[in-house]
């Protein structure tokens, strides 16, 4: 019998290749599949870059390195990353190690913040791995897109400017989906050694453009008093 020839994601490097496949540990059995974000993204993308430009590669960049740090649960296992230099620093705080991003995931490195109680529409600190991807999984069913706006300069010091977003049909925390695009823009500096392995990626963002959305939302029985007098207010980031 023929081999199955494994199709590779266009937007995403190491998914898919053979010694990937052989041996790399990934955190729910086997490598992920993105059809229908990358359906998402291109639907709803601000512009297509031309295949082999700067934009196109700091891109494909970015969601290998999401890919990885999200699907692999080995850091040795990660080809995107110089693991003994690799910092994510977000909003100015504390950068943290491929490590840290690894056993936190994505969303809790994203969102973790020093705001008042009152303020933390999303507490970082009380949320898993698993249960930060089903937060956000189940308030954005057809996925979170991600995409890259602009480019100001090359390697080694990469400059961007992204948009994320996605359409608000699950429920958020005590919040009913509006069906709404929530979407937020930031800018994010991208630091890469001799082999284009990233050695600290920096974001800067507003989290309240991403909360606004999900806190538009009618309240449902879920929601605590707290939750419901507080999300009158207006969030900010130290």
């Amino acid at each position: 019998m023929d081999a199955v020839k494994i199709t590779g994601d266009k937007y995403r490097s190491f998914l898919h290749d053979e010694e990937t496949q052989k041996n790399t540990h990934w955190r729910h059995g086997g490598p992920p599949t993105y059809d229908i974000v990358n359906q998402l993204f291109e639907q709803g993308r601000t512009k297509e870059w031309p295949k082999g430009s700067l934009e196109e590669t700091v891109q494909n960049a970015i969601k290998s390195w999401e890919m990885e740090v999200s699907h692999k649960t080995r850091i040795k296992d990660l080809k995107t990353v110089n693991p003994e230099k690799f910092k994510l620093i977000v909003n100015g705080r504390e950068g943290l190690s491929a490590e840290e991003v690894v056993r936190l995931g994505t969303y809790n490195a994203l969102l973790k913040n020093d705001l008042p109680e009152v303020f933390k529409y999303y507490k970082a600190e009380e949320e898993s791995f698993e249960s930060s991807h089903d937060v956000f999984l189940s308030a954005f069913p057809r996925g979170f897109a991600w995409e890259v706006i602009s480019v100001h300069s090359g390697p080694p010091l990469i400059a961007f400017k992204f948009r994320h977003w996605g359409f608000f049909e699950g429920p958020y925390k005590g919040h009913a989906p509006t069906g709404e695009m929530v979407e937020f823009c930031g800018m994010g500096l991208l630091k890469v050694d001799e082999s284009l392995k990233a050695e600290y990626v920096e974001l800067y963002f507003d989290p309240g453009e991403l909360f606004s959305g999900l806190l538009k939302g009618p309240a449902t029985s879920e929601s605590q008093p707290e939750q419901l007098e507080s999300s009158t207010r207006c969030p900010f980031q130290k």
